[in-house]
């Protein structure tokens, strides 16, 4: 099977894009797939670039990646790909949008405001949210252009910072709580890890990507938090129509899971949650990829009509 491994992109998060695909290609088994890595750094090349592919593997985040349009391109390609199809792409990507569903769902989020331009800035509303916060930009990843802002001297310049990645911004209330990650591949729910950043008091770029920089540890749960955090996970993975695989963060307080996101590319760096929650289910990581690549496979197949087959 000619597997084409999509990485780099356009957004601000194309160095963890590069990373998470050159991480794939080491890993897939080349007795089972020819592989191609193929970097995009603009969007005019992906047509030309995916010809003669028999299989998608995006390493892509962030805008053009994980925001439903490369998977649009590939589909009318006729391009089997990994993860979820347009629409949850979309969905999951827009941090505001994905939130309201999941609250009109039952599922517990924090409390936030959305701002489409800096018109719309107004700390009084800040201050009824409750300081701190978290502002970030509504459609961005890997924790860039985040910052928790503690009171409103920072706002301002946080929120403008934010603007600068992006064309809506969050101002979410911060909760000091364990930060906990879900991942589910092919309906299985594996390990949750609890994620503790070994410095500073939340789990930014560096913790997420700097080897050591966050401790990350399959977590016991008491059972009936545990249940609550599995609920919560199947719940917003099935609400914001997922697919194939998928990561579920959510901050745990007080024995409640508050869903933070749901990413439908998450990171497959050597540092990154979803390879390691997999290896304690037992998973290699060229299993793992194994794995997305036939579940893949059946769910375009099904889309599809049949048309799409793992030769």
């Amino acid at each position: 099977m000619k597997v084409g491994v999509i990485m780099g992109g356009v957004s601000s998060e194309y160095e963890v894009s590069l990373m998470t695909g050159r991480e794939m290609v080491k890993q897939l088994d080349p007795n089972k797939y020819e592989v191609i890595p193929i970097v995009i750094t603009q969007r005019e090349q992906l047509v030309d670039a995916v010809k003669g592919l028999d299989f998608a593997l995006l390493a892509l985040h962030g805008s053009y990646g994980e925001d439903g349009t490369v998977q649009g391109t590939l589909e009318t390609l006729g391009i089997p790909y990994s993860g979820s199809g347009v629409l949850s792409s979309s969905l999951c990507m827009d941090k505001d949008l994905s939130k309201k569903i999941l609250r009109s769902e039952g599922v517990q989020t924090p409390d936030w405001l959305c701002w489409s331009s800096m018109a719309e800035f107004t700390a009084e509303a800040v201050e009824l949210l409750g300081y701190p916060v978290m502002v970030k930009p509504v459609s961005g990843g890997s924790s860039i252009g985040v910052e928790k802002v503690n009171g409103s001297q920072e706002l301002r310049n946080a929120v403008q910072k934010a603007f600068a990645k992006d064309a809506s911004v969050m101002i979410e209330r911060y909760i000091k709580g364990q930060e906990i990650t879900c991942s589910i591949v092919e309906d299985e729910l594996l390990p949750i890890l609890g994620i503790e950043a070994v410095q500073g008091e939340w789990f930014d770029y560096s913790a997420k990507y700097e080897a050591g920089g966050a401790d990350e540890q399959v977590i016991a749960l008491p059972l009936e938090i545990q249940e609550q955090v599995r609920t919560a996970a199947w719940a917003s993975y099935k609400a914001l129509k997922c697919s194939v695989y998928a990561r579920i963060d959510m901050l745990l307080l007080d024995g409640i899971p508050y869903v933070l996101e749901v990413n439908t590319l998450p990171g497959m760096t050597k540092t990154s949650l979803l390879p390691k929650s997999a290896h304690a289910a037992g998973m290699t990581f060229s299993s793992l990829l194994d794995r997305i690549i036939a579940v893949s496979l059946v769910e375009r197949s099904s889309r599809n009509g049949g048309l799409v087959h793992a030769e």
